[in-house]
């Protein structure tokens, strides 16, 4: 096998991107640094209020409170959902791909609903808000179900349906 040869000047250039990167690294490492130090004087000094911004060390003790209190427990449920709902959701999006690209008929049945859900943003497709807000016709909260269950969409589209 023949060795990879490489001349000096490659290697002073690999070199120099390499201490840039160390150096770009260790900047943004002081940056930070220096950002929570000035808060946490400030706050302990009572320039800023640190009932609205708190402080590095408040925020910081109250994370670690929280590891004993089950966080990370909550963070790993948190991770596992999100990882199956995207596995999920790739999925099933892959097996659509594949239907609608085997099928001319059905491709060209759901092409305007298709354009339609990808123009909407993507918070809109929630089914459920769980308490983010109220119905504007009914006196109770309806955990963001109003869209979907208790509007009167289906006579609108029974209307939609007969006047097409």
């Amino acid at each position: 096998m023949s060795k990879l040869i490489i001349s000096d000047e490659r290697k002073k250039y690999i070199k120099k991107v390499k201490r840039n990167k160390k150096l770009v690294l260790l900047t943004q490492i002081i940056l930070l640094i220096l950002f929570l130090g000035i808060w946490e004087i400030l706050a302990k000094k009572q320039i800023i209020d640190s009932f609205i911004t708190s402080q590095p060390s408040k925020i910081f003790k109250t994370f670690m409170s929280l590891g004993s209190e089950g966080l990370l427990k909550h963070i790993g449920v948190t991770v596992y959902e999100t990882v199956v709902g995207f596995l999920l959701g790739t999925i099933i999006g892959i097996i659509i791909a594949i239907i609608l690209w085997w099928s001319e008929f059905l491709s060209k049945v759901f092409d305007p609903y298709l354009v339609v859900l990808n123009s909407l943003p993507k918070v809109a497709l929630r089914t459920n808000y769980n308490n983010m807000g109220w119905c504007w016709y009914t006196s109770n909260n309806c955990n963001g179900n109003c869209n979907f269950t208790y509007s009167n969409n289906f006579r609108k589209l029974k209307w939609f349906l007969k006047n097409r």
